[in-house]
């Protein structure tokens, strides 16, 4: 018999932060640093504005998001070069809602809006139902409990235009 080959995915993070508390909830610095291994650089974070953070910073929460845009374009793109089909340009402005009145507070929904240029010919049907499949195999919105939607726009990228000594 042949035993099928498993494996599993490990992942690692780093994380610090350095400072005080004993003012308080309203003066400790939230600012925290995150390295990726193998990755170079490190990300430096601050918790949402609403929470005494820093907004010029990164937060988890748009962390989060950014997965799962990044994980549903890159499933989608899989998807789309194993099937031939010339994608030209994505791009996504994702939004995600966290309710402070529901309890336990989390993030209940994400909405993904790609923008997707293909070549011209392709079947944007096709390119609908590809849409769909990368999203049933992202391992991060598998992941997550909140209500993930995608509204894709699908479009044929623009034909070149000539140049002016093309014509002539």
């Amino acid at each position: 018999m042949v035993r099928p080959l498993t494996h599993t995915h490990a992942y690692r993070s780093r994380l610090s932060w350095r400072g005080s508390t004993a003012a308080g909830y309203d003066a400790y610095d939230r600012r925290h640093h995150v390295v990726v291994p193998p990755a170079d650089g490190e990300l430096v974070l601050s918790s949402d504005p609403a929470f005494n953070g820093d907004g010029q910073l990164a937060n988890p929460e748009q962390l989060l998001l950014a997965a799962v845009s990044s994980c549903q374009l890159l499933m989608f793109l899989a998807i789309a070069a194993r099937s031939r089909v010339d994608v030209l340009s994505y791009e996504d402005e994702a939004h995600a809602v966290m309710p402070e009145d529901e309890k336990p507070m989390r993030i209940t929904s994400i909405t993904l809006r790609p923008r997707i240029a293909v070549a011209a010919g392709v079947n944007l049907d096709r390119v609908r139902r590809m849409v769909q499949r990368a999203h049933e195999g992202c391992f991060i919105a598998n992941t997550l409990n909140a209500e993930i939607m995608i509204e894709p726009v699908l479009e044929h990228a623009a034909a070149a235009s000539p140049t002016p000594d093309e014509g002539s």
